[in-house]
C-alpha cells in the first residue's frame, strides 16, 4: 500500500512538473516560431494558436511575421564621375523563412546588421555605376518644360528676359537623366533581394532613397557653380545697363549739340542784326555831322591805343591830327 501511494505521489509530481514545464506554447497573431531541439530546428510554426512541444527539450524561438523597417546610416560613396555624396536609404522587410533565418542569422538585431551589409553593398555598387544627376533627380521635367532662365527669375517677357536668356552659358543648363533616383532604388532592390531571400530567409519589400546629401567639397562646388551662374546673370544686367547708359548718353550729347547749334544760330542772327543796326546808326550819325563823327571816332581810338604805345612816334602823322594840328 505504501509503495502504491509513493508511486501515485511520484506520478503526481511528474505530471505537475510536466505541466509547469509547459507542454504547450501559444503563437499570437503576427508571430511565427521555430522549435529547436539541441540546436536543431525540428518544427516551424506560422499559424496562430496553441501548439505542443516536448518539455525540457524543445526551445521555441519566436519571430515577428509583420513587415519591419530597416533604417540605414548616411554613408559617403563616389558616383561615376567620382563625386562623393552621402546616401541615406531605408527599406521594409520581413522574415519569410524562419528556419533559414534562425540557422543563418538567429536574432532580429543580427538581421538588421546583415541587411546593412547587403543593402549598403548594393547601394554603393549602383551609385558607383551612375552619374550624380541620376541620384538627385527623378525626371527630365526641368528640361522638357523649356523654362527659360528669365522665367525662373520672374522677369517675364521683354528685352531684359531676352538678354538674360542669351547670356546664360550652356554650363548652366541641366543634363538629361537616363534613369533617375526612383529607378536606381529599384535596382538596389533587384540586387539585394535575391541574396537576402536565398541566403537568410528575408524578403526585402522595397528600398527607398531617403536623402542624398552633398559632401562639404561637393557642396562648395555646387555653391561655386550657383555663384557663377548668378554672376552671369548679374553681368547680363550690368551689360544691359551699360548699353542703355551709352544709348542715353549718346542721345543726350546729340540733343546738347542740337541745342547749342540752334542757340549759336540764334545768337549769330541776333548779333548780325545788332551789327546791322549799329552800322545803320553810325551811318545816320555820320551823315548828320561828318566832322564831329570823325573827331569822335579818333578820340575813341586815342583812348584805346595811347596807353599801349611804348615807342616814340612823330606827331606829324595823320593819325594825331586832332591832338597837335593847330587848325583842329
Amino acid at each position: 500500500m505504501k509503495k502504491f501511494i509513493s508511486g501515485l505521489i511520484i506520478a503526481f509530481v511528474v505530471i505537475v512538473g510536466i505541466v509547469v514545464a509547459g507542454p504547450f506554447f501559444v503563437i499570437n497573431e503576427g508571430e511565427q516560431a521555430v522549435v529547436v531541439q539541441f540546436g536543431r530546428v525540428v518544427n516551424v510554426v506560422q499559424n496562430a494558436g496553441l501548439h505542443l512541444k516536448v518539455p525540457f527539450i524543445d526551445q521555441v524561438v519566436r519571430y515577428p511575421r509583420r513587415i519591419m523597417t530597416w533604417d540605414g546610416e548616411a554613408r559617403s560613396m563616389p558616383t561615376r564621375e567620382m563625386q562623393f555624396i552621402f546616401v541615406d536609404v531605408t527599406a521594409r522587410w520581413r522574415i519569410i523563412n524562419p528556419e533559414l533565418f534562425y540557422v543563418s542569422i538567429n536574432t532580429i538585431d543580427a538581421g538588421h546588421l546583415k541587411l546593412s551589409e547587403i543593402i549598403d553593398s548594393a547601394v554603393r555598387t549602383v551609385v558607383a555605376e551612375n552619374y550624380l544627376r541620376e541620384m538627385v533627380r527623378n525626371s527630365n521635367h526641368i528640361i522638357e518644360s523649356n523654362v527659360a532662365p528669365a522665367d525662373m527669375l520672374g522677369l517675364g517677357d521683354g528685352l531684359d528676359a531676352e538678354i538674360i536668356t542669351a547670356m546664360i552659358q550652356p554650363e548652366g543648363q541641366h543634363d538629361p537623366i537616363a534613369r533617375g533616383r526612383r529607378e536606381l532604388s529599384d535596382e538596389v532592390l533587384y540586387r539585394a533581394r535575391p541574396i537576402a531571400h536565398n541566403q537568410y530567409g528575408i524578403e526585402i519589400i522595397d528600398v527607398v532613397t531617403r536623402q542624398v546629401r552633398y559632401t562639404d567639397e561637393l557642396t562648395q562646388s555646387v555653391y561655386a557653380r550657383m555663384i557663377r551662374e548668378r554672376g552671369q546673370i548679374a553681368q547680363a544686367f550690368r551689360s544691359e545697363g551699360e548699353g542703355r547708359m551709352a544709348s542715353l548718353l549718346g542721345r543726350t550729347e546729340h540733343e546738347r549739340r542740337e541745342i547749342l547749334s540752334a542757340a549759336y544760330e540764334q545768337a549769330e542772327t541776333i548779333r548780325g542784326a545788332a551789327d546791322a543796326e549799329a552800322a545803320r546808326i553810325f551811318a545816320q550819325a555820320y551823315m548828320r555831322n561828318q566832322g564831329f563823327f570823325t573827331f569822335w571816332r579818333a578820340i575813341e581810338s586815342y583812348r584805346v591805343t595811347m596807353p599801349r604805345f611804348n615807342a616814340m612816334l612823330s606827331t606829324d602823322m595823320e593819325y594825331f591830327r586832332f591832338l597837335f594840328s593847330p587848325t583842329n
